[in-house]
């Protein structure tokens, strides 16, 4: 019975031993989570954040590393900074319309030779292509004609006027030769003019009148300089104005047009003249800069989008039509705000972004902030810091993980 009864003893006191280590594991844990330090004190209050998450749960949380830890970490203050405000939006490039010209013929004709390639740069007055023309083949004609009757009326008329010296002829036959004299005469300019309007130039009509001799071949010339973007030309085709298809097409190419069309939302940001800075994937270390020429009057009911043209500079002729572009505008004065750099802001699990802020280089304690714009490897901060608070700016992601770590430990 007494041995009986020593064994219930034991038991009974193992069991006890066993419930008091528990119950003291389960202090520490409760310490260690609530900020009590080594020595059972209470964490003092400003360790602790002024706001309270829902519920009670307090924000702020500290983790304490040795010297050679902070070693690793970056740490500066707090600071102003000015962030740009700024609308993003995507588009694609596109020929500047208004600088991009189809190449017809004046009159009909048969192609004779087209003298350009597609991508080919072109020179304003570079013959493109000449034509075998009827219509400068008969003003040609004209123009002879009406020299031949001109040269003929300036004889007559210097006949007649020697026949009235001589007493030979009357006056009214030196007024009826001078009238068809003038007549002549202006039917002999308007034929040189209408051979002017096919491109001859005045040379060119004075070596036919004095040559007697035709020539219908008509030179089409480029009227801008620009690259060759389109070709329906090749000997032996009829062309003729007004045609489906421009013979050639040129485009000047020193400025594109930059396309997109911006949410609903964002289109009272937009203006005329706004400057542009476009990025496109074939040259992602390159900016093009430009400004806004067009902003559409109407929302698109389909899409609720609007039209934004942007006139781009490339002097180098870089860009291509129909590539993808990415633009910035800036819509707004630059904003003053408090600022961490980029590697100081940790995303939490929860969405929530942190940072983690000193006071001493040892103990760093995690803050809940607010950001605002991202830009230039800046955070702004409108909630959550204060001016020249020491903050780590660069490996704050460790500090997460170790207090994330220590809580799961």
């Amino acid at each position: 019975m007494r041995t009986s009864s020593r064994r219930t003893r034991s038991k009974i006191i193992l069991v006890l031993a066993a419930l008091a280590a528990v119950a003291l594991l389960g202090a520490k844990l409760f310490v260690g989570s609530t900020g009590v330090g080594a020595t059972g004190n209470e964490r003092k209050p400003s360790d602790l954040s002024s706001q309270s998450r829902k519920g009670g749960e307090p924000q702020s949380q500290f983790v304490d590393l040795s010297e050679k830890q902070v070693s690793t970490l970056k740490i500066g203050a707090t600071e102003s900074r000015d962030f740009e405000i700024l609308t993003t939006a995507v588009g694609t490039i596109d020929f500047n319309q208004n600088m991009l010209v189809q190449v017809f013929s004046q009159y009909p004709g048969k192609i004779l030779n087209a003298f350009f390639n597609i991508g080919d740069d072109v020179r304003k007055s570079d013959i493109l292509f000449t034509i075998d023309s009827p219509d400068l083949l008969q003003a040609e004609s004209t123009l002879l004609a009406s020299a031949g009757v001109l040269e003929l009326q300036k004889r007559v008329l210097a006949r007649v006027t020697q026949l009235v010296k001589a007493g030979g002829s009357a006056q009214k036959d030196v007024d009826q030769a001078t009238s068809d004299q003038q007549t002549a005469e202006g039917n002999f300019k308007a034929a040189r003019n209408s051979v002017r309007i096919f491109g001859k130039t005045d040379a060119e009509i004075d070596r036919i009148v004095t040559e007697r001799r035709v020539d219908s071949t008509l030179l089409v010339p480029s009227p801008i300089s620009g690259r060759i973007i389109a070709r329906n030309a090749a000997p032996g085709f009829l062309t003729q104005p007004g045609a489906t298809s421009a013979p050639y097409t040129v485009a000047d190419v020193s400025t594109m047009w930059m396309i997109a069309n911006v949410i609903e939302t964002d289109a009272p940001a937009y203006k005329v003249n706004q400057a542009v800075e476009v990025r496109v994937p074939a040259y992602p270390d390159r900016v093009f800069r430009g400004h806004v020429t067009t902003v559409g009057a109407t929302i698109d009911a389909t899409t609720h989008r609007q039209l934004v043209r942007s006139e781009i500079e490339d002097p180098q002729h870089l860009l291509r039509s129909g590539m993808f572009a990415s633009f910035i505008i800036r819509v707004g004065e630059p904003v003053r705000s408090l600022a961490v750099p980029a590697g100081g802001i940790v995303r939490e699990g929860d969405g929530t972004m942190t940072a983690w802020v000193t006071t001493d280089r040892r103990r760093f304690m995690r803050r809940t902030v607010k950001v605002g714009i991202q830009q230039n490897g800046w955070d702004q901060i409108l909630e959550g810091l204060q001016a020249n608070e020491l903050v780590v700016t660069d490996g704050a992601v460790f500090l997460s993980n170790k207090l994330l770590t220590g809580a799961g430990g």
